[in-house]
């Protein structure tokens, strides 16, 4: 039986190809070029794999924080957006920061994972 390679695994193969065959052969801004759509695909690959597990986390701890049922991601959004406005949270309250810091270490994931101030 055939099975057809999964998303991941084209993205790698199209990533390893830009990265490791292309670029190296290729000079001034086609090569600079074909690093940068590496770097975008692999982009796009981190976020399919992570960005599912990352807002469900972001919905729970936004749902916890307001204490809502509310489930939609972007109305949690505003609601704390307006929550923080309004003054309803300290700014220095543990629980909002932790939510908040655990949001951005997980979009960082996604954007900058080799970025230095996810590492304690």
């Amino acid at each position: 039986m055939h099975e057809a390679p999964s998303s991941q695994e084209l993205l790698s193969s199209v990533i390893g190809f830009l990265h490791d065959v292309a670029a190296p052969q290729l000079s001034g801004q086609a090569g600079f070029h074909a690093r940068v759509a590496a770097n975008a695909l692999a982009l796009i690959g981190r976020d399919m794999a992570l960005r599912p597990e990352a807002e469900a986390r972001e919905r729970s701890l936004y749902a916890q924080l307001l204490q809502a049922d509310d489930r939609d991601l972007p109305a949690l959004r505003q609601q704390l957006c307006g929550a923080i406005q309004r003054g309803d949270f300290d700014l220095d309250d543990p629980a909002l920061l932790a939510a908040l810091r655990a949001v951005t270490e997980a979009q960082l994931a996604i954007d900058q994972p080799g970025y230095s101030g996810l590492t304690p």
